[in-house]
């Protein structure tokens, strides 16, 4: 485990740093929305733009990488990353915050389409699975830490915004200097929509409420929890623990999810994030420990549901078109991160902050009815499906991403090598 990490450390070493700015402006510009008095539904807003940014990044990253290679898209997205948060000291317009979160988005995803993709191509067939659980427990790290930053400046001033800047500016400089044997070229994967309809649709729909979940909780539990009367360095502890929780949970989660149907497990998840939702829902005005408490119940379930999704749907897909999968499932992820903050916002502007929680409820109840083992007919179960699970996605990428834009291979290696590119639980 030490090896790999030495072998990738500046790949590691970026993606945490990305992380880092990444959550840190999020959860910032939430914040001064609140201060500024606007309603939670532009906070949602800004979450949605910054995701739908992400799905449209996928296309461009593979435009940009294929012309210019990979280093040199990863620091022009960077530099792009960079002007576009200073440019938010500029002026406070809805409209224009909008639109950087938009560009930030769009630069993001390619940024991880180069690391992502590095990773998967330089790894060996029999390391993958741990090269990139390494990378996500680094980019998780780096989330964390991006919350915890916000002690930097309580007031939400200036050096919130220069901090992210420095997150990625500095993660330009292990890219830029690394000398590890640059990925071959991506090759783009069709994707048959009603294929997957046909076959997975309750993973689909897993996937879907997971990404309007987690796309409102980065978007929204930071303004939630300020209306709680947390201060800024509290609101960064609340996030970070609920995101603590939520990798801690990918252990017991990959035990589980190999040993018990999926669709249970589904189930059982999100009757259980219910019952964590309701207590901040019913009740305002919680101490700051029972906040903590309640945040990291519901963080250590919320990101169960995606592993899952996927998991169920790589049961029934053949390995050949699992590549193809792992892009529709990013992309179902993506809408759900655009449309759920959207809702979400709206109820709570309308009715309150505690709204959120009653939100992500009911969202978890759409999925104990919509999902169900009596539905799994086992028609197209395959007996090679992989063993590891997929974490959720951090932000909106994650490894998913190496699959869906892995480089292109000759014949039955490519499909032989397909699956290992879901992760399996970190060590």
């Amino acid at each position: 485990m030490l090896g790999l990490t030495q072998a990738f450390a500046a790949l590691y070493l970026a993606s945490l740093l990305m992380q880092l700015g990444s959550t840190l402006l999020m959860t910032y510009l939430a914040l001064r929305l609140t201060a500024g008095g606007v309603a939670e539904f532009w906070g949602g807003a800004l979450m949605a733009a910054n995701a739908l940014g992400m799905v449209v990044g996928g296309k461009v990253g593979q435009v940009l990488i294929g012309r210019v290679g990979h280093i040199r898209t990863y620091v022009a997205c960077s530099g792009i990353i960079c002007a576009a948060v200073l440019t938010h000291a500029f002026s406070e317009a809805l409209p224009l915050w909008l639109l950087l979160r938009f560009v930030v988005g769009m630069a993001m995803m390619c940024q991880l389409m180069v690391v992502e993709s590095w990773l998967n191509d330089c790894a060996q067939s029999d390391q993958r699975g741990k090269v990139l659980g390494i990378y996500m427990v680094a980019a998780y790290v780096g989330m964390m830490l991006g919350q915890l930053a916000l002690s930097i400046d309580g007031n939400l001033g200036l050096h919130a915004l220069l901090g992210v800047v420095i997150a990625f500016a500095l993660s330009q400089v292990p890219v830029a200097l690394t000398r590890s044997t640059h990925p071959a070229i991506l090759s783009a994967e069709p994707v048959d929509l009603r294929l997957f309809l046909q076959r997975v649709p309750q993973s689909l729909i897993t996937v879907l409420i997971s990404g309007m979940i987690n796309g409102s909780f980065y978007g929204l539990s930071s303004i939630y929890a300020s209306r709680q009367g947390l201060s800024t360095v509290e609101v960064g502890q609340f996030m970070a623990l609920a995101i603590a929780a939520g990798l801690l949970a990918q252990l017991p989660l990959g035990w589980l999810s190999d040993r018990l149907p999926r669709t249970s497990l589904i189930r059982g998840v999100a009757a259980l994030l219910i019952l964590a939702c309701l207590p901040l829902a019913f009740y305002q005005g919680a101490s700051f420990g029972v906040l903590l408490l309640f945040s990291a119940c519901i963080g250590f379930l919320q990101f169960c549901l995606y592993p899952l999704g996927v998991a169920l749907a790589n049961d029934n897909m053949e390995p050949r078109l699992r590549v193809s999968l792992a892009g529709l499932l990013l992309a179902t992820f993506g809408v759900g991160a655009c449309i759920g903050p959207l809702l979400s916002g709206a109820l709570m502007e309308h009715f309150g902050s505690a709204s959120l929680y009653y939100f992500f409820a009911a969202c978890s109840g759409l999925l104990v009815l919509a999902v169900s083992q009596k539905r799994v007919t086992g028609e197209f179960l395959q007996a090679d499906a992989p063993l590891q699970h997929q974490a959720t996605p951090v932000g909106l990428a994650c490894a998913t991403l190496a699959a869906a834009v892995e480089p292109a291979q000759s014949g039955e290696a490519s499909q032989a090598e397909a699956p290992l590119s879901v992760i399996e639980p970190p060590a």
